[in-house]
């Protein structure tokens, strides 16, 4: 982190300084100054000039900055970024034109969306071939080989200066949000893409440019045609967010693929985080065909559907009305509306019931196949581990020494400084039973001193059965939530 502060401390310097101070700075590399980052300015207006001329100017370090009269803008001018530099250029003739531009094409200008070879209006048989003024400052610059293929078809190595006006077009989003945002304050260019919808969690000192900022993304991101921002944390009942669009259409109901699978559902009115496609994978892995799969937050059913794919028995269930709406639209989409048995309660209940009853079925299936297992996934991170206890006394058979005893994949946040040690102890404490195989992985990192984790484990036999000494109430199920836990995943 310190290494990074110290090339950021460098970068801003020489776009605040100009590169003549750096040199003073940094007497000892002056050489390495001079050759790399110290270039001649081009900024004077005129016609073409020999480049012993531009060599007379200081390089403006800035020189793909946009004009700093955009600073503060909140509402987008595009006009207002059109800035005039001055590039190195080569005349080539235009039948060989296609031969020298692969021989160049690493010292070429790289600019979005400019052309690398222009007309001349003085000379109607040659092209001027535009170069990049931080890699081409003389002939010298070029190689041998260069040269020689410069020879071979008769071009001239002379480096002239062309006067080139940059647009808005030709910005990169970054860069043009860094010219706007106050100097020292965070610029967000960063975005989960879901569909044709770009999401942003902007903080609140970016607020006040979020229209310039929906606008940017929307103009530098071909195939986004909606820019939101979520302006609140998730719901607590049905896991999703109000969001506002900064730019673009309204509409968010969107398709998107994940592990070639399609999905389609009202972005506004349900969860889904791109983020968690890998984790997704992970989990879908561990399961074989035959097995069985609960899914007690399915969602649209990113664990579901891929599962049932896979020749699983999969019952998906979810709360939110919408989410299971959407739930079903995908299993038909995807050809598993067979395989997938559908349900729309609360979690617990969900539990209560359908796990419960069915769960003793392939308890006893496979028990005596001993070839398929039981999981059940949990996949609602800021308050999943309070439904472990729905799970204690759940069945009032007992178990023989050799039954399948389903494994739980339950997501949880931390803030703890060891988070797998944090987590495991909330499920034991909750379980009211210590937990000696298990797992916790780090699923990632949704904030700064927050990680999201997935504890997998089977239900110990003495947590999922009555025993006949039992006479004890199932224990109230646990159904508080801190302002802490109901923080967003994103």
């Amino acid at each position: 982190m310190r290494f990074v502060k110290q090339v950021w401390y460098l970068v801003n310097l020489l776009h605040d300084c100009g590169t003549h101070k750096l040199n003073k700075l940094f007497k000892p590399c002056h050489q390495w100054s001079t050759d790399k980052i110290t270039l001649r300015s081009f900024l004077q207006r005129g016609s073409l000039s020999t480049m012993a001329e531009m060599q007379d100017c200081q390089f403006d370090a800035g020189l793909y900055s946009p004009n700093p009269s955009v600073s503060g803008m909140t509402c987008l001018d595009r006009d207002a970024f059109s800035k005039p530099i001055t590039v190195p250029v080569i005349r080539v003739k235009k039948e060989i034109i296609n031969q020298v531009m692969k021989a160049l094409k690493h010292r070429l200008v790289q600019r979005p969306h400019l052309k690398r070879v222009i007309e001349d209006p003085k000379d109607e048989i040659n092209k001027l071939v535009l170069l990049d003024p931080f890699k081409v400052t003389s002939e010298d610059s070029f190689e041998e080989c260069d040269h020689l293929l410069f020879k071979k078809f008769g071009v001239s190595t002379q480096i002239t200066q062309y006067e080139l006006q940059l647009t808005y077009e030709n910005f990169k989003g970054d860069e043009i949000l860094r010219a706007v945002l106050p100097k020292g304050q965070d610029v967000t260019s960063g975005f989960s893409r879901v569909g044709h919808i770009a999401h942003m969690n902007l903080r609140e000192h970016q607020l006040p440019y979020k229209n310039l900022i929906g606008q940017v993304i929307l103009d530098k991101n071909p195939g986004i045609t909606s820019v939101v921002n979520k302006i609140n944390t998730i719901d607590s009942t049905y896991r999703n967010f109000q969001m506002e669009v900064l730019a673009g259409e309204e509409n968010m109901i969107t398709k998107v693929k994940e592990n070639y699978i399609t999905y389609e559902f009202d972005f506004s009115k349900v969860y889904w985080n791109p983020r968690l496609s890998t984790e997704h994978e992970r989990i879908i892995h561990v399961l074989k065909p035959g097995d069985v799969l609960f899914d007690v937050f399915a969602g649209v059913g990113p664990f579901a559907i891929p599962t049932a794919k896979k020749n699983c028995i999969v019952y998906a269930n979810d709360l939110n009305p919408e989410s299971y709406k959407w739930l079903l639209h995908n299993c038909k989409l995807n050809k598993v509306d067979k395989k997938v048995f559908a349900s729309n309660v609360d979690g617990c209940d969900f539990i209560k019931t359908i796990v419960k009853k069915e769960l003793l079925k392939y308890i006893k299936l496979f028990s005596n196949e001993q070839k398929n297992k039981i999981h059940i996934v949990m996949n609602l991170p800021a308050m999943a581990i309070e439904f472990l206890d729905a799970f204690i006394n759940l069945c009032e058979e007992e178990p023989c020494s050799d039954a399948v005893l389903p494994t739980v994949h339950c997501y949880s946040f931390s803030k703890d400084d060891d988070p797998k040690r944090d987590v495991k102890e909330k499920a034991e404490s909750i379980l009211g039973a210590q937990l000696d195989d298990c797992s916790v992985h780090l699923v990632r990192n949704v904030a700064p001193n927050k990680d999201m984790m997935c504890i997998s484990f089977q239900v110990p036999a003495k947590v999922l059965y009555k025993t006949r000494a039992d006479t004890a109430d199932e224990p109230t199920a646990k159904r508080s939530r801190t302002e802490e836990e109901s923080t967003t995943e994103n």
